[in-house]
C-alpha cells in the first residue's frame, strides 16, 4: 500500500474529472456500452493515455461495436508552464475514418487541445466531454453516462438540419457564414464499415 510519502499527491488533493457523455442512435438495442463503466468514477494516472475502441487489450474502455477501430481515439493529459490546470488532448487513432471535435476534423494520428466542453463524433457516435478542474497534478479521474438524446440537440453545438456539404475546395462562399471546418465536420458517419478501405 503506497503512503502519501511515496507519492505527490494526498488524499485531500481534488483530482481533475473528465465527465464522459455518449450516445448512439442503437444503443438501446445493441448494448454497445455494455463494458464501460457506467455510474462509477474511475481513476487514472496521468502519465498513461485513455484510449477508446474496440479492442479490449489495448483499449482503457471498450465498445462493443465492430463497426468501430480498434483504437478509435486517445485522450492524452499534459500541463504548461503557463497553467496549474491538468489539461488533454484528443487524438484520431482511426485510420479508417476522421473524427470531428466541436466541428473540427481530425485525421489519423492528428491531435487538438480538448476544450472544456468539447463534442466529439465519429461514425453515428456523439461524445460530449466536460472537463472539471482539480488540484492534483498525477491522476485523474472520469466517469461515463449515457444520453438518452444526441449532444448535439442538448448543446446546439451542432446543426444537425443542415445539409452535408461536399469537399470541393471552393470556398463556399454561397455560405459565408459557415467555416470551412464546420463543412468538413457534417459529412456525416466516419465509419461505415470495418473492412472499409479507401483508394489511395
Amino acid at each position: 500500500m503506497m503512503n502519501v510519502s511515496q507519492t505527490m499527491e494526498t488524499e485531500e488533493d481534488l483530482l481533475t474529472r473528465l465527465h464522459v457523455k455518449l450516445y448512439h442512435p442503437q444503443q438501446s438495442c445493441k448494448g454497445l456500452f455494455g463494458l464501460l463503466p457506467l455510474g462509477n468514477s474511475s481513476k487514472h494516472s496521468a502519465d498513461e493515455p485513455l484510449r477508446l475502441g474496440r479492442d479490449p487489450q489495448s483499449c482503457t474502455f471498450t465498445l462493443l461495436d465492430s463497426r468501430v477501430s480498434r483504437k478509435q481515439l486517445a485522450l492524452h493529459a499534459y500541463r504548461t508552464a503557463q497553467s496549474p490546470d491538468l489539461l488533454f488532448t484528443v487524438q484520431n487513432l482511426s485510420q479508417r475514418g476522421r473524427l470531428s471535435v466541436n466541428s473540427s476534423a481530425l485525421d489519423y494520428l492528428e491531435r487538438m487541445d480538448l476544450p472544456d466542453k468539447a463534442h466529439i463524433r465519429f461514425g453515428e457516435y456523439e461524445i460530449l466531454i466536460t472537463r472539471e478542474s482539480g488540484e492534483a497534478k498525477g491522476s485523474f479521474e472520469v466517469d461515463f453516462e449515457v444520453l438518452t438524446v444526441p449532444p448535439s440537440r442538448e448543446t446546439c453545438m451542432w446543426v444537425p438540419s443542415m445539409s452535408p456539404v461536399m469537399e470541393t475546395g471552393s470556398s463556399g462562399t454561397n455560405r459565408p457564414s459557415l467555416p470551412g471546418d464546420l463543412r468538413v465536420g457534417l459529412l456525416g458517419p466516419l465509419e461505415t464499415d470495418e473492412t472499409l478501405v479507401y483508394n489511395s
